[in-house]
C-alpha cells in the first residue's frame, strides 16, 4: 500500500455484511413474522414450512424472526450498564489521591471478580426468576468489575502524564480532567475492550438462556430453540443449525467490525509518519 493510500475495506465490510443478517433479523423479525399458523407434526420438512418445524411443530422461520430481538437487546443493555457503572468507578480510583477511597471503590470489585460469571447467575436465578431485564442486570454485574478493571489500568497511565499534573495545577476540574483528557486518551483502549465484551456478553446471555435462566422454556429465542430442538437435530437440522449460525455471525461480526474501525486510525498515522520521513 502507498502512504496516504486508504484503507482497504474489505474487514470492514465483511464485518458489516456478516452482522447485518442477525441485526436485521433480530430487529425487523418480530414486523415481518405474521400471525402464527397451525402447527404440524414436530420435527418435519416441507409442508409450507421451508425451515420446517421445531419440537413443538411450530415454524422454525417464524421462531428465527421472533428470536433475535431477545438475544441482541439483552446483550446491548447488559454491556451499556457494565460501562455505566465502571467509567466512574475506574476514573475515580485512577484520579483520587486518597487511598482510603480507592481500597473503598476496588476491593468490592475484586471480590466479584472472584465469582465465576455463569455461577453467580445460576446461584441468583436459582433464588429467583429474573426475567429478561432481571437477565440484563446480573450479565452487567459480573461483566462491570473486569471492565472497571481495564478503565481504572488504562486512566491510571493517562492520569501518571505531565499534561494531567499540569491541569491539576492550573485548577481545571475534576471533569475536565477525567472526561477532556484522559477519557479522550483511553478511548481507543475501551472501544477495543468494548468489542470484545459484547461478544462475551452475548456468549454469556446466550448461554444463560440455553440454561432456560431470563426466559420460558418454550420461548422464541435463538439460544432456547438450540437447546430444544438439540433432541431432533439429526432428523431436522435447520431448528438448530440456523439459530446457532445466527449468534456465532453476531458475535463473529462484531468483533470483524470493531477490529477494522480501531485499525483505521492506527493505519493512517502510520501513513503519516512515513510521508514524514
Amino acid at each position: 500500500m502507498k502512504p496516504g493510500s486508504a484503507l482497504p475495506p474489505g474487514r470492514f465490510v465483511l464485518g458489516l455484511v456478516i452482522v447485518a443478517v442477525p441485526l436485521a433479523l433480530a430487529l425487523l423479525g418480530p414486523l415481518l413474522a405474521g400471525e402464527p399458523g397451525p402447527r404440524a407434526p414436530s420435527f418435519t420438512l416441507g409442508g409450507g414450512h421451508w425451515l420446517g418445524t421445531d419440537f413443538v411443530g411450530r415454524d422454525v422461520w417464524r421462531q428465527v424472526l421472533l428470536g433475535g430481538r431477545s438475544v441482541v437487546l439483552v446483550a446491548l443493555a447488559a454491556t451499556a450498564l457494565s460501562y455505566l457503572v465502571a467509567l466512574p468507578l475506574g476514573l475515580i480510583s485512577a484520579l483520587t489521591h486518597r487511598t482510603w477511597l480507592e481500597e473503598l471503590l476496588m476491593r468490592p470489585v475484586d471480590v466479584l471478580l472472584a465469582v465465576p460469571s455463569l455461577l453467580l447467575i445460576l446461584l441468583v436465578a436459582a433464588a429467583i426468576s429474573p426475567g429478561a431485564v432481571g437477565l440484563s442486570l446480573l450479565v452487567a454485574l459480573v461483566n462491570f468489575p473486569d471492565a472497571a478493571r481495564i478503565v481504572r489500568a488504562a486512566a491510571a497511565e493517562a492520569a501518571s502524564r505531565p499534561a494531567v499534573e499540569a491541569l491539576r495545577m492550573q485548577g481545571e476540574t475534576w471533569w475536565r480532567m477525567a472526561v477532556g483528557y484522559v477519557g479522550r486518551s483511553i478511548a481507543r483502549t475501551l472501544a477495543a475492550d468494548a468489542g470484545v465484551r459484547l461478544t462475551g456478553v452475548l456468549y454469556l446471555v446466550a448461554t444463560a438462556a440455553f440454561l432456560g435462566v431470563g426466559v420460558e422454556p418454550d420461548a422464541s429465542d435463538w439460544a432456547v430453540m438450540v437447546d430444544r430442538n438439540r433432541t431432533g437435530l439429526f432428523v431436522q437440522p435447520w431448528a438448530v443449525v440456523v439459530p446457532a449460525l445466527l449468534i456465532v455471525a453476531l458475535t463473529m461480526g462484531s468483533n470483524l467490525l470493531f477490529d477494522a474501525v480501531l485499525e483505521k486510525p492506527h493505519r493512517k498515522r502510520g501513513n503519516r509518519r512515513e510521508r514524514g520521513r
